[in-house]
């Protein structure tokens, strides 16, 4: 019963949160004005502003902010147990999260699509522009190269995911030409769309898993081919075409497909954790420890790591180069703004508790062990959670099949079987962790031409120059080796203990820009003050004591010298952050109520709309 207490009280108060908190934001302190000039008309080019119906616009955020990070996230932090996990989630997404992408959204929205980087830079000064963007540079080479290392793993355990994922692309391309250039509406070809992924599923299931591994049979170890390598490589080809192209053509509507995918399986999940747990099927509280005492002496401490492990699902700073890099430039009218960034964060919301759940009351319904043995109940979690081995030996395999298994077997419930189960879940993991990849490709080309208008560094300002850059850097730092005798592929995850506290000092930042926006407008601000302060103390804890522990820190500990790069990155990054927060500490006594300087005169096209073309009617 308590698994569906926790399910069902979830989401009302999600829904409630919406029409109170959320709303009272939207219109008391933003204002939002529905007639207001957007940027996807100011600006339209057809290419990256698209005037977008914000059920279709819902589908691109909500799959991009997403990805694989409330699944991920939440996969590990029940290690500590399933109490903090849910607290943190269910109240960081409704006053934290949600709070942080909506203000994101509207301050583009309102500075011609410009993301929050190149924002600071007339609300805060120069510098902070130049800081903050060479932030956000450093921290999404770290997604592209992280994305495109956990995707390539996800197809390698799981081949029934392959097809169903990648199918979407061509019929995405379809669905842009039917309704942009043909006029066709959107409700068949979604339908048609959705159905022909749904076979893709079953057929992976059961008929066609793609396995590449028997390619790559006999090679040697430290080769620069192997599964990981391959799969990392295409994906970053493909996400090269998917940020140069026009959005109406592949972004937007492979994400609007892959969203009905994700809602249909997440209402699946959901109907099968309400049958589980009134049936008793689902025993949360006998399943996993509400707060776990069998923590490895090498494991983080729960604060504060707790609030950088689960980002996506209660606040990540990557929503704010969504909210402002890509989805302000479709957005139609202002108004839509609360529908999507805050109703997206708290769906975000509802999925990591479900993964919770999964993780925890899912695996007690049984998971079967190496020897053919089946487990239940809290023996089933503390097989996949009793890390005994020490922490360092908990990774993705364990975090991602928790989530995948439990999962499948909360849709046994409803009578689905079992491999059909788990090619549904691993599907929802590949296909959110895809529309993040492409997603956070394109922001960075846009980071990387706005650095390079700032550095006089023209040729970087051409597209295809800012995206190969993009591409080329994230595909050596993921394909590097991570050690002798190691092969290439595994190096990409040295980096992996930097993203977590990098993507939530964004969040800090992010807040920052619009505390200035609100300050200088006599608008109240403590909102968004308080969670500015706890954000960006939070990362920077856990980076000093990542970096400073006595015995496993990046600097004293056993492997320091291999961890130097660790060590001088983090290093840099809260160096960036203290500069950036004096600055605004500095100057925020002098700014309430004055203004920042006014955009300039649209006196030439946007970089986006140097090779515009005209792509018919709106979405």
């Amino acid at each position: 019963m308590l698994t569906l207490l926790i399910a069902v009280g979830s989401f009302v108060g999600y829904v409630v949160a919406y029409h109170t908190y959320g709303r009272w934001i939207s219109r008391k302190i933003f204002q939002l004005d529905e007639n207001a000039v957007v940027p996807s008309h100011e600006l339209r080019d057809d290419v990256d502003f698209v005037p977008t119906k914000r059920q279709v616009i819902f589908g691109h955020h909500f799959t991009s902010i997403a990805g694989t990070g409330p699944i991920v996230g939440p996969a590990i932090a029940v290690f500590w147990g399933w109490l903090p996990a849910v607290l943190w989630v269910f109240l960081g997404s409704i006053f934290i999260g949600a709070v942080h992408d909506l203000n994101a959204l509207v301050i583009s929205l309102r500075n011609r699509g410009q993301t929050v980087g190149e924002i600071a830079g007339r609300l805060i000064s120069r510098r902070a522009r130049l800081l903050f963007l060479t932030i956000l540079f450093m921290a999404l080479t770290v997604v592209l190269a992280i994305f495109g290392l956990v995707i390539a793993k996800i197809f390698t355990m799981y081949p029934q995911s392959v097809l169903p994922a990648w199918i979407s692309l061509p019929l995405a391309m379809c669905i842009g030409m039917l309704v942009y250039r043909k006029g066709v509406g959107l409700m068949i070809p979604s339908l048609v769309a959705l159905a022909i992924v749904y076979f893709a599923v079953w057929l992976g299931a059961y008929h066609l898993p793609v396995d590449i591994s028997s390619w790559f049979e006999g090679r040697p170890a430290t080769s620069v081919l192997n599964v990981t390598t391959a799969w990392t490589g295409v994906l970053l080809v493909y996400c090269f075409f998917a940020s140069v192209l026009p959005v109406w053509l592949m972004l937007q509507p492979r994400d609007y497909i892959n969203s009905h995918q994700l809602v249909v399986a997440l209402g699946l999940l959901l109907l099968g954790v309400l049958v589980a747990g009134l049936t008793g099927k689902a025993d949360l509280a006998s399943a996993a420890p509400a707060i776990s005492t069998n923590v490895p002496a090498d494991a983080p401490p729960l604060m504060p790591f707790l609030f950088i492990t689960i980002a996506c699902g209660a606040c990540s700073g990557f929503h704010c180069l969504v909210s402002s890099g890509t989805t302000s430039k479709q957005l139609e009218k202002e108004t839509d703004a609360q529908y999507v960034a805050y109703g997206s964060m708290l769906l975000e919301g509802g999925l990591a508790v479900m993964v919770i759940l999964a993780c925890c009351a899912g695996l007690g319904m049984g998971v079967e062990t190496a020897t053919g043995e089946t487990l239940t109940g809290s023996a089933a979690w503390e097989a996949r959670y009793n890390v005994g081995d020490g922490w360092s030996k908990f990774g993705l395999a364990q975090t991602v099949s928790a989530f995948v298994d439990g999962g499948a077997n909360f849709l046994t419930a409803i009578g689905i079987d079992r491999p059909l189960g788990v090619g549904i879940i691993a599907v929802l993991v590949a296909c959110f962790a895809a529309t993040t990849l492409d997603s956070a490709t394109r922001l960075q080309r846009y980071v990387i031409q706005e650095l390079a208008d700032s550095l006089r560094i023209k040729p970087l300002e051409n597209k295809y120059a800012a995206t190969l850059l993009a591409v080329v850097l994230a595909g050596i730092v993921a394909l590097m080796p991570g050690g002798q005798n190691l092969p290439p592929g595994t190096g990409g995850l040295i980096l992996w203990p930097l993203f977590g506290a990098t993507n939530q000092l964004l969040a800090g930042l992010a807040f920052m820009v619009g505390v200035f926006y609100l300050w200088r407008r006599n608008r109240p601000i403590w909102f968004a003050a308080i969670p500015m302060v706890f954000m960006l103390i939070m990362p920077a804890w856990a980076l000093l004591w990542q970096m400073f522990n006595s015995t496993s820190g990046w600097w004293a500990g056993p492997e320091a010298k291999q961890n130097m790069l660790l060590f001088s990155v983090g290093v840099a990054i809260l160096a960036l952050q203290v500069w950036m927060t004096v600055e605004g500490l500095l100057l925020l006594p002098r700014v309430r109520g004055i203004l920042e300087e006014a955009l300039p005169p649209l006196n030439r096209p946007s970089f986006a709309g140097a090779d515009a073309d005209s792509a018919g009617p709106n979405c």
